[in-house]
Parts: structure tokens; C-alpha cells; sequence
């Protein structure tokens, strides 16, 4: 046999014994146990190791109250996964505790702590009930029958006078845990935060838009072009038509499958004509926040 033949024939026999072990190495990984699965991107702001204590400490803002239930496990399930990473570079093995801790009025605050039945092993990982789930049915195709709302009809608010979402908007607490684990805080935020946030917690990957106060959020193949036009102090309560406009415009430029505008400002009379026109945009605005909530509630 020639010799550059030779030399052909075990440079295949190489490169497949490679691509064999490195496809090998992948899947060992994939499959080794104590791996965690896939888990929310809470903001960690600091980490110790105190005595017995394995600290995390999360930038989520907490409720005046404390956490609740939902959000204590969340992270604290969270927490664990974080020292689970740090071990390899942190000794644990006298850890007899892991503790929780996030944010309230600016200070460090407990949430919860969970003993280890051994100094120093965890316990396996455990996916949270609310992590996002991209393999549900698109949770946007049940906000098709958004409420119809005339204007005149409710009375309307002095511009000064307009309250904050948080006086009028029910979260249930599923929703109000994600919110607060991705640093969002219900109690301030405005609808763009909530909407996007929510978008978020049920499996769509968001990021900026070309323009100002503008997102494009993906799901299982399926673009959405999202206008958040936030409310002023003292501007006029009612969304503007030149808005209404303008979200029309960058919304068919966008090239996205459908459109959201979102707004805690109230409805004009014209946004019911322009769903009637092209119903792939939709304006979730004040009067229908509520609806979009309970439609994507994911818990």
C-alpha cells in the first residue's frame, strides 16, 4: 500500500477515535448525575462560607412582608445549586447549613435555610415548578379574546391622579416569585416589566429591539415584536393615537409573526379598529393588564 494512503487512512481512524470520544465526554456529561437541571439566572450578589453556614446572597428585591412559601424554596433551591458550583473551588465539607438571603428596603435579609443531613453533601437537584416551559402550547394564543372596553364607559383619572399597577393588579404568587427572582419588583414595576417578565417565565427569550422601548421576544420558532410606551408623571392618562401609530409602523418593519404594545396607560377608541384590521397586534393596556396576567399565569 502507498505510503500517502497509509498516511490517509489512519489520519480518518484518528479523527473518528476523537470524534468518538469527544461525542462520548458530551453525553457522560450530560447524563452525570448531580448535574442540575436547567434553572431560573438569579442575580447572585455575594457568597460565604461562615463557620457551618454556606451564605448566597440574591439581588431579589422581597416583599415588605418577607418571602413567601413559594419564593423562600425557589431560593432556596437556587442557593443550593450555587454552592453545588462553588465547591469545587470553596471547602465544604464542614457545611452544615445553606442560607438564603435577599433584599429588603436595601438591606440583606434571610429568606430560609436548609440543613444538610451530612456535613458538606447536598442534596440532588430539584427543578422548580416555575421554571419557563418551552414545550407548553404558545401561552400568547390565549390572549386572543382580549377584553373590548369603549371608552367613557369607566371613569377616567386625572393624569396626577392615576395609581400605580400594584393598587389594581393581582399576581398570583407563581407569577409574583418569578418576577421577583429575575430582580423584578411587582410592587414598583411598570407594565413593561411585568409583561416582558412574564414573557420570560413562560419560555421566551427576550432581548432589546432596534429602537427605543422596543423587544423582540422568541418562542419555538415564532417572533413578537414588543412597543412598551411607559405612563409619566402628570402625562395624560389615555394612549396617545400617534403612539398607536407608531407601534403599527415598527411593527410590520419589524418583520415579526405578531405585535404587542404595552402600556399602563388606558385605551383609545382606535386600537379596537386596528386589531379588527390585522388582529397578529395586540395592546394590552390598562384595562386589559389584568386578563394578559391571568392568561400567562404560570402559577
Amino acid at each position: 500500500m502507498p505510503a500517502v494512503v497509509v498516511v490517509i487512512v489512519i489520519g480518518v481512524i484518528v479523527i473518528a477515535a476523537v470524534a468518538t470520544a469527544f461525542t462520548t465526554r458530551l453525553r457522560s456529561r450530560a447524563a452525570a448525575p448531580g448535574s442540575a437541571p436547567s434553572r431560573f439566572d438569579i442575580p447572585v450578589g455575594e457568597f460565604h462560607v461562615r463557620g457551618p453556614d454556606a451564605q448566597v446572597f440574591f439581588e431579589v428585591p422581597l416583599p415588605d412582608e418577607g418571602a413567601d412559601e413559594v419564593l423562600r424554596d425557589l431560593l432556596l433551591n437556587e442557593a443550593v445549586e450555587v454552592v453545588r458550583e462553588k465547591r469545587h473551588s470553596l471547602p465544604i465539607h464542614d457545611v452544615t447549613r445553606v442560607v438564603a438571603f435577599g433584599r429588603l428596603g436595601g438591606e440583606w435579609a434571610q429568606v430560609g435555610t436548609l440543613s444538610l443531613e451530612t456535613p458538606g453533601e447536598l442534596p440532588p437537584p430539584v427543578a422548580p415548578a416555575l421554571l419557563p416551559h418551552h414545550a407548553a402550547p404558545d401561552p400568547l394564543e390565549r390572549i386572543a379574546d382580549l377584553p373590548q372596553h369603549v371608552p367613557g364607559i369607566e371613569p377616567r383619572a386625572a393624569a396626577e391622579d392615576l395609581p400605580p399597577l400594584a393598587a389594581e393588579l393581582r399576581l398570583p404568587v407563581g407569577v409574583e416569585a418569578r418576577l421577583r427572582a429575575a430582580g423584578t419588583d411587582p410592587a414598583t414595576a411598570g407594565a413593561g416589566e411585568i409583561v416582558l417578565g412574564i414573557m420570560r417565565a413562560t419560555g421566551y427569550g427576550v432581548a432589546p429591539g432596534r429602537g427605543a422601548d422596543t423587544w423582540t421576544a422568541a418562542r419555538t420558532g415564532s417572533r413578537v415584536f414588543v412597543r412598551v410606551v411607559p405612563h409619566g408623571p402628570g402625562e395624560h392618562p389615555e394612549l396617545a393615537e400617534e403612539e398607536v401609530r407608531a407601534a403599527v409602523v415598527d411593527f410590520v418593519e419589524s418583520g415579526a409573526d405578531r405585535g404587542l404594545l404595552v402600556t399602563e396607560k388606558y385605551s383609545p377608541f382606535e386600537i379596537y379598529e386596528r386589531e379588527r384590521r390585522d388582529p397578529r397586534l395586540r395592546f394590552i393596556t390598562r384595562e386589559r393588564l389584568q386578563h394578559f396576567v391571568d392568561s400567562l399565569a404560570v402559577g
